[in-house]
């Protein structure tokens, strides 16, 4: 039985500063002894998302400080780590290089193995932190940067299934929320204003709807938001809620069909999954969640959702990776590269019509 592994995680990938401290114990389970995030949302709200050099910014000046009290709430010191992780990319590379260049500093004074980690990999490694899901099983990662469905098959194995030709679908949610006048962040407020709404005002498209491809695409519904809304010009309230209905009513229908060609081609290469995981903001939508019910019961497989502090951007998962990584002997040296693109599966080949460079690649 191997040894507790206690691990550092730094995670400044995007708009969020965090740092955490998990132990991955001595049977596999997991244990959060900290986790210390801080948002950026105040500072990017007058520009309406989030702007690189603010979000860098403010990483130097935040960075120090929530390791501090990372490390304080866990009640450790720095000779007590087995190593310290920070997410190395995909994400903005101004603050990418915060996180790493941080990390780096801890492992070379306190002579500590030094893991850089893929922020996907992260995501897709959380639920065995959560509930010690055993491997295979098939991740939906949506968030502001990313649109995903993967096979898990084991650490550092991962077999991308689909992706977007186009907008992320938190980007998707927020560029809606943005042109129809919501603040920012938009996915929840698009997510409100579809509660008092009629979905079948607007005959909006289903973007790559019965595709045998898992695919996905959401730019053409976002024009078509945007083109119903400029005929509508000045917008009422009701119109808001209803084209946010709309636009979110497609959007869960393609989301069931392209998750649903997703795990057949799951269970045609590695059988029936052992759950369907969903991570990433947009999976705090509760319509998303309960299509995603929907299509774990019709692929007769469990839907595991994270709490919602680990879907987003946190240290705990940077963490947990790291220590995941670890103890199968994968630490990196002190030449880990920064990167603003980072496939999770190193053979994918991009989609066509591929455009979008916030997608991991």
């Amino acid at each position: 039985m191997l040894a507790p592994t206690l691990v550092l995680g730094i995670e400044t990938t995007c708009d969020e500063t965090a740092a955490a401290v998990v132990e991955r114990q001595s049977d596999g389970s997991g244990v959060i002894l900290s986790n210390v995030v801080r948002s950026q949302t105040a500072e990017h709200l007058p520009f309406g998302g989030v702007v690189p050099e603010i979000a860098a910014r403010a990483h130097v000046d935040l960075l120090d400080g929530i390791i501090d009290s990372a490390m304080k709430e866990a009640g450790v010191g720095f000779a007590d780590l087995s190593a310290v992780a920070a997410a190395a990319g995909p994400g903005l590379i101004g603050g990418v290089i915060v996180g790493l260049t941080t990390a780096k500093a801890i492992a070379m004074v306190h002579d500590t193995p030094l893991i850089a980690v893929n922020h996907l990999e992260a995501h897709a490694l959380t639920p065995r932190l959560t509930c010690a899901l055993a491997f295979p099983y098939c991740l939906f990662l949506a968030s502001g940067g990313h649109t995903q469905i993967v096979a898990v098959v084991g650490v550092g194995k991962y077999v991308r299934l689909g992706t977007t030709v186009d907008d992320a679908m938190g980007e998707a949610f927020d560029k809606v929320a943005k042109m129809l006048g919501l603040p920012y962040p938009g996915g929840p407020q698009v997510e409100r204003a579809a509660q008092s709404g009629d979905p079948a005002r607007f005959a909006f498209p289903r973007p790559m709807l019965g595709r045998p491809d898992a695919n996905f695409s959401l730019s053409g519904l976002k024009t078509a938001v945007r083109n119903e809304a400029s005929r509508l010009t000045p917008l009422e309230p009701q119109d808001i809620s209803d084209l946010c209905a709309g636009f979110q009513a497609a959007v869960l229908e393609s989301t069931a069909d392209r998750l649903g060609v997703g795990l057949r081609l799951f269970h045609e290469r590695f059988g029936l999954p052992r759950a369907l995981v969903a991570a990433g903001g947009v999976a705090a939508n509760r319509a998303i969640r309960g299509a995603l019910q929907d299509v774990a019961a019709k692929a007769e497989t469990t839907l595991i959702i994270p709490p919602p502090a680990l879907c987003t951007d946190n240290g705990a998962m940077i963490a947990w990776a790291g220590a995941e990584r670890m103890v199968l002997g994968m630490i990196d040296t002190m030449d880990a590269p920064p990167r603003a693109r980072w496939r999770l599966d190193e053979n994918a080949v991009a989609p066509p019509g591929f455009a979008n460079t916030r997608a991991g690649f």
